[in-house]
């Protein structure tokens, strides 16, 4: 199974309205391992590897995220494979 890794730009209201833990909700449930991280700018990085159709799926729920989210705009990026045990947030 190839393996496929995209970090995500995330900009809007992301911090401070659970969108990192629900990312992860999303990530594990998908079977997606990465990360979810506050930046100092206020954007949120994700990055998101596995299934080429599940990261493809995560990265378009990233417009949406939480409830109280106001996602703005999201920029992917194709990264090197590699891979990380689970879905972590810090």
């Amino acid at each position: 199974m190839e393996r496929h890794c995209v970090k995500a730009l995330v900009t809007g209201k992301v911090q401070g309205v659970w969108y990192r833990r629900a990312t992860q909700e999303k990530a594990l449930q998908a079977g997606v391992t990465g990360h979810a991280r506050n930046l100092p700018d206020g954007r949120v990085e994700v990055l998101m590897c596995g299934r080429a159709e599940a990261v493809r799926e995560l990265g378009e729920w990233l417009w949406t995220g939480p409830p109280d989210a106001r996602v703005t705009h999201v920029e992917l990026e194709g990264v090197e494979a590699h891979e990380p045990d689970t879905f972590t947030t810090g």
